[in-house]
């Protein structure tokens, strides 16, 4: 792999300086450059010079959502300008251009800035989302042209895993390669390979999908929120859907990539769907563009003091109230899991939501299949692409197989709908034996094994190959290799319960008896929901006390049992990490995080204290914090209280250090395939001098007098009228908690005391009305009661 210390962004507008923040994020020294502004042509005042590329560093702390981790990572960004500073060019290992997508304004800035100042084995690329690399090489010299590609970013760059890379005739298939493993390693990129042809992989089949719903949308005589709630979640896709999503991008960026395949694909057999509607060029022309401008096809605004949401009607081309469309065929989807299974239920409705889905996907679908192999040489980059480019659930090969590649052949036949041929000589685009995953491949007929990425660990091949040690109905425990296990939670939204909690117990000792270590990891859309809600909501309605009392007890059991194995046990936590789910990681030694994980002790939200043993180890780790410093107790524990009474969640695992919630040692991983594999060699480095804990037997506790100053402001707060007369209540009962109770400073108490007094306050919290009304609200809405 390419080493990578330094790299220059040439071009400093919002893509440009978000591809310089996720550079940043890597920890990689990162130069940004932008013209001189016309104002201070003359000038040699080196502020005024600088001043684009200075005022994009500067919005880069402010935008949300955040392109940076932290905001002290914008001290790994420097500015400078095209006329004063490529001579530094020669400093970097990667050149990105991020300039205006304009043939000539790219080719000028190679020959006039680049190709002088490039040192002879650094990469330059183009972010280009749709030119042609060999019509950009042109510009280049041979030598250059050898290191010459396109790195397409999709936008936010920190946020969107995808990236297209597409190599020029000469580009050298050695550097391609290692610049993918740099990718994908260092930044975390999902990287597909695509051809030169216009908007490569995603936003070809991305701007069809969209084109194609218009269509049907315009002859079935639908509204823009009907096709909307059609081609979201119910087609495994997005809540964007489609006109939500061009909202999101902007508009006249959707033109723009329309208009630049209605121009370029003259050869396309569909080419007149990417013709621009002339209702949406009127709404760019008047400024509706999306978020960005003055509205879109959705928009918010005031009437007599409430938010009304409004909708546009391109037949009239004014704004209307959105109505919120009801069909039986998306309600019943919206009730499955699984994503194939869920369009499948979409498609076999009855009423006019199912048709219009119909004929939409089929549409995408044969397009797409005629697309190979132009657009890419097999069906894993283009399902990748959708995946990783458009948050697709299921890439547009992998959804045919869901349909059924027959079934889908012969209702297409049944509307009269050509297919190509290959689509009736397969059965199936994907196969998994004996642990190998395998593509079909158009080109040449036979089916070809799909290569993980190196460091990728794959529990779903794992367990194809019998893998699996323990399992019951919301876990199991994998056999990841080298001694490590690997215990996976698989229940609706990897919420934790009895089965969970059985199995971490179970799956302890079996690491323990036939391993040196444990990962706790899972493949799911998030890590975990937290507690298992319904589960307590209706022990809350029925009185159930004492049952309710031996959960949360056996919940705290399994928690101590990770912290005190007698084998190290390493947490590899992405995305959602809620409750529980937290407390699951800070029960384990060591935490190996994604960098997008979103963790928090959230549930003062539904009325509760965490009571799975966080908000003794909140306790804990200001106590001893203080005691490793020589310091007063109280502003550590402020912090940790904190973190729990205003329900903190993470913005990113970097703020997890910030937050206490991670410690010094723990890891974070960008590529979110090598997460498990790194959280695998944290755990055999830890197993190989581990020295199992005890429980703590001896801790100071901080004491109701700390208690008491958070009242006092928890008083003020709710005065003021910043918390409820509840919230109150419940921040008073952490504060309580956390700081061991009604006791003087430094009274000695142990880690048991502490998590009875958890469970103690969280079944007083259960017993109140408003705490069930916080909870069913949660479990109707998805979102916070604050009553």
């Amino acid at each position: 792999m390419k080493q990578m210390n330094k790299v220059a962004v040439l071009g400093a507008g919002v893509m440009g300086a978000a591809i310089a923040a996720h550079l940043a994020n890597a920890g990689i020294e990162v130069l940004l450059f932008d013209l001189v502004p016309e104002q201070a042509k003359g000038s040699q005042d080196k502020a005024l010079r600088n001043l684009i590329a200075d005022q994009a560093l500067a919005a880069l702390v402010k935008s949300r959502p955040a392109p940076l981790y932290a905001p002290e990572y914008a001290d790994w960004i420097e500015t400078g300008n095209f006329d004063d500073d490529s001579h530094r060019l020669g400093e970097c290992d990667w050149v990105i251009e991020v300039v205006l997508e304009n043939l000539e304004v790219k080719k000028r800035l190679f020959l006039e800035h680049v190709v002088p100042n490039l040192n002879e084995s650094a990469i330059l690329s183009s972010n280009t989302s749709g030119l042609s690399v060999n019509e950009l090489a042109q510009a280049l010299p041979a030598d250059v042209r050898r290191r010459f590609m396109v790195t397409h970013f999709f936008n936010p760059p920190r946020y969107m895993r995808l990236m297209e890379m597409v190599p020029c005739r000469e580009t050298d298939p050695n550097l391609l390669r290692s610049m993918a493993s740099f990718l994908d390693k260092r930044l975390g990129k999902g990287v597909v390979f695509a051809k030169d042809t216009p908007n490569f992989i995603a936003n070809r089949i991305g701007t069809y999908a969209g084109a194609a719903t218009w269509r049907h949308m315009v002859e079935m005589g639908l509204t823009v929120e009907e096709a909307d709630v059609i081609t979201g979640q119910a087609l495994a896709r997005p809540k964007t859907a489609t006109f939500a999503l061009w909202d999101l991008v902007g508009i006249d960026t959707v033109v723009r990539v329309m208009d630049n395949s209605y121009q370029l694909l003259t050869g396309d057999d569909e080419r007149e769907l990417f013709r621009v509607p002339e209702s949406t060029r009127r709404m760019v022309a008047e400024g509706l563009t999306g978020k960005k401008g003055k509205g879109g096809f959705f928009k918010r605004e005031s009437v007599d003091g409430a938010s009304v949401k409004l909708c546009y009607d391109p037949e009239t081309d004014a704004y209307r109230d959105c109505v919120s469309p009801k069909f039986a065929s998306v309600g019943a989807a919206k009730q499955v899991d699984d994503p194939g299974t869920r369009v499948k239920t979409l498609l076999q409705g009855s009423d006019k939501a199912a048709d219009f889905a119909w004929r939409t996907l089929r549409d995408t679908l044969i397009y797409t299949a005629k697309r190979i192999p132009e657009i890419a040489d097999d069906v894993v980059n283009v399902d990748n692409a959708m995946k990783w480019g458009y948050n697709w659930d299921l890439g547009p090969f992998e959804l045919l197989d869901a349909l059924g590649v027959a079934s889908f052949v012969a209702r297409a036949d049944r509307d009269g709908v050509q297919v190509p041929q290959f689509l009736r000589e397969v059965d199936s685009f994907y196969r998994v034996e004996q642990g190998k995953r395998y593509f079909y491949s158009v080109i040449d007929k036979k089916y070809r094994e799909v290569s993980l990425t190196r460091g990728q660990v794959s529990l779903t091949l794992l367990k194809s190959a019998g893998g699996v040690v323990e399992k019951n109905a919301a876990a199991s425990l994998i056999d990841i290799g080298d001694g490590i296990f690997c215990l996976e939670f698989h229940s609706k939204m990897n919420t934790i319960g009895g089965d969970t909690l059985s199995m971490i117990q179970k799956g302890l000792r079996r690491s323990e008896s036939d391993g040196i270590g444990m990962v706790i990891a899972n493949e799911g859309s998030l890590f975990s929901a937290g507690a298992n809600l319904m589960l307590i909501a209706m022990a809350c309605a029925e009185g159930a006390w004492d049952d309710l009392n031996l959960t949360v007890k056996s919940f705290q059991r399994a928690m101590m049992a990770i912290k005190y194995s007698r084998i190290p046990v390493v947490a590899a936590p992405h995305s959602l990490v809620m409750g529980g789910g937290c407390e699951t990681c800070l029960h384990a030694d060591a935490i190996n995080a994604h960098a997008e994980t979103y963790m928090g002790l959230v549930e003062i939200g539904v009325g509760l204290i965490p009571a799975g043993g966080g908000t003794k180890e909140m306790a804990l780790r200001a106590v001893r914090l203080a005691e490793a410093n020589g310091a007063d107790v109280t502003p550590f524990l402020i912090k940790n209280y904190q973190n729990i009474a205003m329900a903190r969640v993470s913005g990113s695992a970097t703020e997890l250090k910030a937050m206490g919630l991670m410690r010094p040692g723990d890891g974070i991983t960008l590529a979110l395939d090598r997460r498990i594999h790194d959280a695998k060699l944290k755990a055999i480095s830890l197993a190989a001098n581990y020295r199992p804990g005890r429980p703590e037997t001896a801790v100071k506790a901080p004491g109701r007098g700390i208690a008491a100053s958070i009242k006092s402001q928890l008083w003020n707060l709710e005065q003021g009228g910043f918390i409820s007369g509840y919230d109150h209540y419940l921040a008073s009962g952490i504060a309580d908690v956390i700081t061991g109770g009604d006791l003087p400073a430094g009274t000695v108490i142990t880690e048991e005391y502490l998590l009875d007094l958890e469970r103690e306050t969280f079944l007083k919290f259960c017993g109140q009305k408003k705490t069930q009304e916080r909870i069913q609200h949660m479990l109707k809405k998805g979102r916070p009661l604050r009553n």
